[in-house]
């Protein structure tokens, strides 16, 4: 027969050897389980130099599994869970559950050492309290006295004796009616309308296994399955017929050995394994402990994204590995080879992901409009959009259908934060819906912030009443250029300190509004000229070089002191730049026409 144990935290199941009972795999026999079909499982041919699971390793428990994994590039094609199901054979060590902590320390570098898989298990139905295991305890008084101890123990669990005695109590004895109930009826009842409905008619045998298969699912990636011997009934660990100390007392658990002994006699078990199993019985002479077979089913909610995609996509093409998150939002960027398969790498994303990803979008093509809104595809989940994201410590609503939004900027905006200080006041360009300029409100005294697409700025007004920020933030909506001329030939130009263009596409082009800005105030002093942070791109050999000689060519000035940084690398050969300079007196007091 087959039992099944579920792993526990922090645990792998292990099997038993007693002081009695050492012994090795015995003629066993594995019947039907419930996940398995009639028909034999199928194998995949291992690769050697494999350790661990793999799906290459292992076999298909299910009858309708196929070997074969390869897709057809159709956009109706759903994956199969079934087939990335694998049964993996293993031994285990059965120990008694107070033994399983001391061995497993001393067996730590013996056990099984996979991934996620724990290495202690509890064996199901096997708990029991203190107060009857003292019960079956013959150590002291010898087996003399057996019949008396089971007499006391049918006492304390039945309420009565077998062999006579007080009549049970109604509970007990109702349930003792429902044992006996068969097609014609209940036997010597007192009471009809109290006893308990009798046990559900077994389902039948490709229900049963198709519900155990569900079942499986529902606790968890993993199950362990013990191979046992024909004769031994594991279903009266503690019953009646308990006999010497071969029958288990007492609570047991499961250790799960490495998986280089898994076709292993105790003979060929390391010393080590030998040396702490003796030195347990020593300790306690009652201990048993027992060799035996296990089948580790590993489901599909077990392998991870990369394992399934390489498994699913054909030969030669490079698995996807890595998206951006934006709240509930993966966002791909597949490659031309991927799209046959992109309806497949989108619901194995969803799938190992959830619940944190509810929708996965891919972007399609190129950004082309002003408002540089993202061109996306919903591939799978939910067609909404429409999410939150948490950055700094602040909730932003986005719409990504209207506005645009790049996580994978955060590291670079908190450094651009990082360098402003309460006395400043920031000017924001590009603002979008408010990743800088509402985290700047945090830091400085005061932020003005503009964005040309009318939904972002509906969204940074929300986003800034949501945040407690609207008192620190006047927002705009006008192009770029106007805004910059604007604010700079208003009174509010002397407290501007900090510019920000985050527009790293077309952020340069927009440098040439600063010229001639102060050119109608008299020179000051005490007036300190603001710090300009422009964004672009660059695909030449020597990035910063050439986006230094375009923001010189935007200012018509030679003599500037630029701050170079990269920020990251969008594309192969492309490189997101950062460049921080003083706007120069030349280019700010520059006599225009």
């Amino acid at each position: 027969m087959v039992t099944k144990f579920f792993p526990r935290a922090n645990s792998l199941p292990l099997t038993i050897i007693s002081s009695t009972h050492f012994s090795l795999f015995p003629n066993s026999s594995l019947s039907i389980i419930s996940l398995t079909s009639t028909a034999a499982t199928q194998a995949i041919t291992p690769k050697s130099h494999l350790y661990g699971p793999s799906l290459l390793k292992g076999r298909i428990p299910f009858q309708n599994s196929q070997s074969q994994l390869d897709p057809k590039p159709i956009e109706e094609q759903v994956i199969d869970e079934e087939k990335f199901s694998r049964v993996f054979d293993i031994a285990a060590l059965r120990v008694p559950a107070k033994n399983c902590f001391a061995l497993e320390s001393r067996l730590r570098g013996h056990l099984l050492n996979w991934p996620r898989i724990r290495n202690i298990a509890r064996v199901p139905g096997d708990e029991v309290e203190e107060e009857l295991v003292s019960l079956l305890d013959d150590s002291k008084n010898g087996n003399g006295d057996e019949e008396g101890k089971l007499d006391a123990l049918n006492q304390m669990i039945y309420g009565r004796v077998e062999r006579g005695g007080e009549e049970l109590i109604p509970v007990l004895y109702r349930e003792k009616l429902v044992k006996e109930f068969n097609y014609r009826g209940f036997v010597k009842f007192k009471n009809l309308a109290k006893i308990s409905r009798p046990p559900k008619r077994k389902r039948k045998k490709e229900e049963g296994e198709e519900k155990m298969r569900g079942k499986c699912r529902k606790k968890g990636f993993s199950v362990v399955e013990v191979v046992e011997e024909e004769e031994e009934d594991w279903k009266g660990l503690l019953g009646d017929k308990f006999k010497g100390r071969k029958k288990w007392r007492g609570s047991t658990r499961l250790l799960l050995l490495d998986e280089r002994y898994a076709d292993k006699g105790v003979e060929d078990l390391p010393q080590a394994i030998q040396v702490a199993l003796q030195e347990a019985m020593e300790e306690n002479p009652t201990s048993s402990f027992e060799l035996i077979k296990c089948k580790l089913t590993l489901f599909y909610d077990y392998w991870q994204m990369n394992e399934v995609l390489e498994a699913l996509l054909p030969e030669g093409v490079i698995i996807p590995s890595s998206f951006e998150i934006i709240g509930h939002i993966a966002h791909l960027n597949l490659r031309d080879e991927h799209l046959p398969y992109k309806n497949l790498i989108a619901k194995v994303v969803l799938d190992k992901n959830k619940p944190k990803i509810q929708t996965v979008v891919n972007k399609i093509d190129a950004i082309h409009n002003d408002y540089r809104t993202l061109p996306l595809e919903v591939l799978a989940g939910n067609h909404s959009l429409v999410t939150m994201v948490v950055e700094s410590g602040l909730r932003f609503h986005v719409d990504l259908a209207t506005v645009y939004w790049n996580s994978r900027l955060a590291n670079e905006r908190q450094r651009l934060l990082n360098g402003f200080t309460r006395n400043d006041v920031v000017c924001d360009v590009f603002a979008g819906v408010g990743p800088i300029a509402l985290s700047a409100a945090k830091i400085v005294k005061r932020v003005y912030a503009n964005d040309l697409n009318p939904y972002a700025v509906d969204y940074l007004e929300r986003n800034s009443v949501l945040n407690k920020l609207e008192r620190k933030i006047q927002v705009f909506n006008m192009d770029g250029r106007r805004f910059i001329k604007a604010m700079l030939s208003s009174e509010k130009a002397q407290t501007i300190t900090q510019v920000v263009m985050n527009l790293p596409n077309d952020a340069a082009e927009y440098l040439d509004a600063f010229r001639g800005i102060f050119k109608d105030n008299h020179k000051r002093r005490e007036f300190t000229l603001p710090m300009i942070h422009v964004y672009g791109f660059s695909k030449a050999r020597d990035p910063e070089f050439d986006f230094h000689e375009r923001i010189r060519i935007a200012l018509t000035e030679v003599a500037v002191d630029v701050e170079m940084h990269k920020v990251r690398l969008v594309a192969p050969g492309k490189w997101m730049l950062c460049a921080s300079f003083r706007l120069p007196e030349s280019v700010a007091y520059a006599y225009t026409m």
